[in-house]
């Protein structure tokens, strides 16, 4: 792959906050619509939390009356939301990006967040490649304390910064393309971050609004499936 992963990218970064079922169904708006690469960055209306599509509904149900909790589409644990820069990537089928393996498309994003973060004076690796400090036993033995916040347990290709991670992602590939959603917390995060990460992706990188075609899909999507009984208690 060359340096940046698109030829082109269009970027979002929504000015209001929605709910989680919202989010979820803008998500998937944007992968049915797609025509290049897009990247989204959102915020959510309330402390959110969100697990993955194999997730068993019993595992979080304590929580759903203290967060607003949804479903993901994708894969993966479980992820709170609420002070976090959350981001969508979708690939269409189409585009010679969606023809690598998964993992690689994981990692190469990943190593562009690295880039963005340690611009703005951050020590950002990627679990698996150089890492600018040793890990100590002590917070090893941390990481491997928790199995409830998918964020205790760095895997391959995760972003760290002083032992912590601080950036994971999930995917699901359809017909359409691949979508990625990650979460980036633990840290400040820096005004010019979505920015700075939109960049590292694309070198023709293009601002764009949600158009009201798509929101008003993801209205749909929302009511129908994301904010659905039945989808939240799917398992």
């Amino acid at each position: 792959m060359t340096t940046t992963l698109f030829a082109e990218l269009h970027a979002y970064h929504d000015a209001s906050p929605s709910s989680a079922a919202m989010n979820m169904a803008i998500d998937e708006a944007l992968l049915e619509a797609a025509v290049v690469p897009s990247v989204r960055f959102y915020q959510w209306r309330s402390p959110a939390l969100s697990f993955g599509y194999f997730g068993k509904f019993a595992e979080v149900a304590s929580c759903a009356g203290e967060r607003d909790v949804v479903r993901r589409w994708t894969g993966g644990g479980i992820v709170l939301h609420g002070d976090d820069l959350t981001y969508s990537i979708v690939i269409p089928a189409r585009d010679q990006a969606f023809a690598e393996p998964p993992m690689v498309i994981y990692e190469h994003i990943h190593r562009g967040l690295c880039t963005a973060l340690n611009g703005t004076g951050e020590r950002a690796f990627v679990v698996g490649g150089i890492e600018p400090l040793p890990i100590t036993l002590a917070k090893q033995a941390t990481m491997r304390a928790s199995t409830y916040n998918c964020f205790a347990k760095p895997v391959r290709a995760d972003v760290m910064i002083d032992g912590r991670k601080i950036a994971g992602a999930a995917q699901r590939r359809t017909r359409w393309g691949l979508l990625q959603q990650g979460s980036i917390q633990n840290i400040s995060i820096h005004n010019e971050l979505a920015q700075r990460f939109a960049g590292t992706l694309s070198a023709d990188c293009r601002w764009r609004e949600i158009t009201e075609k798509l929101l008003r899909r993801a209205r749909e999507l929302s009511r129908q499936k994301y904010g659905a009984d039945s989808w939240l208690r799917k398992r």
